[in-house]
């Protein structure tokens, strides 16, 4: 048995048949993880405990017989800036090494209802701000594809986890791609989700109006099948809603896809852009009606984000000061007075992504720059949003690719801020104007993925998995 390769579903039917248990699935994945996480530094922690708890749970209610949930004793893991009850949420931070979790977030909770088996929490860039999971304050994640470069971030340790078998799926938390960059470069499909499909409650925030939590899967059916779990309003985030059910059987023959022609511009990986215009090829050989279209303003979205994004950031960080939240330099003989408290505590514990990105925010939130940035950005991302709406009411789903590039090595860009931040343009668009869109494996450059995205209408996730699944088939 190598319950690596299994799907879910596959998953499923072993344990409803009896042909393994929960406990031991979840023993095969803690001891993988025991013996290879070591090389690839996906997990900050190991939730043996618990795991083995839960399966154990999972195996009475298989047991009973009934109705099942899908997802009783599926090994998974979440990214550690996601709580659960009882263990340590550190978000890659020494500013919150030892925080532990108070309750459990929303996602965790319906997880824990389908009888999930939570396996540990995974690296991340420090308070999800970064591209490549090199600014974790605790240690890098290599991209198990190929472990001299990055998983990509900021859930590299999600992406790596499921990329390498550690795990059935995972959670992360995608604010400008921080879910489809690394499932691109790891060879996994990754959904960042509508804005409100999932519920944000017990995530820590990065910036609040671009935040989501998605899932991180092999292929498309067991993305969907974790969203399927997750989804939905909530009462404790208010900006949570329903996603309509969509019943109809998706054709590909006819599916109109549509083309932005602003992502296909001199920069690009010539490896990239020829896998990505392959699978353009390869749906069109299936029937599906290939059409350009224009997202005029894509040449604003990454200085529109980042003003956005750090001046969020900048409000949401403000509560982490030593007193109220987090390390504190508070007994600090040196220390003089509360405001030394503040700066002392921020300038020792917050890490130098941190740092620049709350710099930043706090700039263009400043009297005399406000309107002239921060107003300025948020007209934009209207301008931006409405570019999508246009070209998703000519086009059915847009297809882009995730990244510029391949994988880059490890340490290659972190003197580099600028060309950092550039591994986003394709994918921090759909956080400002809220859409959904999922990663996947369009084809591979010897042992390197080549990740396509998928985007399409809001609480169109169904669709997009059906376009997924339907190249996944061919492929």
């Amino acid at each position: 048995m190598e319950p690596e390769k299994l799907s879910i579903k596959e998953m499923h039917s072993g344990l409803v048949g009896k042909d393994f248990s929960a406990e031991e699935l979840a023993r095969f994945f803690l001891d993988k993880i025991r013996k290879e996480d070591g090389e690839i530094k996906a997990f900050i922690t190991v939730t043996e405990d618990l795991a083995l708890a839960q399966a154990k749970k999972a195996d009475e209610i298989i047991a009973k017989g009934g109705d099942i949930p899908m997802l009783a004793g599926i090994p998974c893991a979440i990214k550690d800036n996601i709580f659960i009850e009882g263990v340590k949420c550190t978000s890659a931070s020494k500013m919150l090494e030892n925080y532990v979790a108070p309750y459990d977030a929303t996602v965790v909770k319906k997880l824990k209802e389908q009888g999930a088996v939570i396996l540990g929490k995974t690296n991340l860039d420090e308070f999800a701000m970064g591209s490549s999971t090199e600014n974790s304050a605790f240690f890098v994640t290599k991209n198990p594809r190929d472990t001299s470069r990055v998983p990509g971030g900021s859930s590299g340790g999600s992406a790596a986890a499921t990329a390498a078998g550690f795990c059935k799926f995972a959670l992360g938390s995608d604010t400008g791609g921080s879910i489809r960059q690394p499932a691109s470069f790891c060879g996994v499909v990754g959904l960042k989700p509508t804005y409100g499909a999932v519920s944000r409650y017990g995530v820590m925030a990065f910036a609040s109006s671009l935040d989501q939590i998605g899932p991180f899967a092999k292929d498309a059916a067991d993305c969907q099948t974790v969203f399927d779990a997750i989804k939905g309003r909530d009462p404790l985030d208010s900006t949570s809603l329903d996603s309509p059910e969509q019943k109809e059987r998706l054709d590909i023959k006819g599916l109109r896809i549509g083309i932005p022609k602003e992502y296909f511009v001199k920069g690009m990986d010539k490896e990239v852009e020829r896998t990505i215009r392959e699978a353009i090829g390869k749906y069109e050989k299936m029937g599906a009606k290939i059409v350009e279209v224009s997202l005029p303003h894509t040449e604003y979205a990454l200085p529109c984000y980042y003003i956005i994004a750090t001046a969020e950031a900048s409000a949401n960080l403000a509560r982490y000061d030593g007193i109220k939240y987090g390390s504190s330099e508070f007994n600090n003989p040196e220390v003089n007075g509360l405001l030394d408290v503040y700066v002392k505590s921020r300038e020792k514990y917050f890490g130098s992504e941190v740092k620049r990105r709350i710099m930043l925010g706090t700039y263009v939130l400043s009297s005399g720059y406000y309107d002239a940035y921060y107003k300025r950005a948020q007209k934009v991302r209207t301008l931006i949003k409405n570019d999508f709406e246009k070209a998703l009411s000519q086009a059915d789903v847009l297809l882009t690719p995730v990244s510029p590039t391949l994988p880059f090595k490890i340490g290659e860009k972190m003197d580099d801020p600028l060309s950092m931040y550039l591994s986003d343009i394709y994918t921090i668009s759909i956080n400002l104007a809220g859409v959904g869109a999922i990663s996947m494996p369009a084809g591979w450059e010897g042992d390197l993925p080549v990740g396509m995205q998928i985007i399409g209408k809001p609480f169109e996730e169904d669709k997009m998995f059906q376009a997924a699944m339907a190249f996944e088939e061919k492929k």
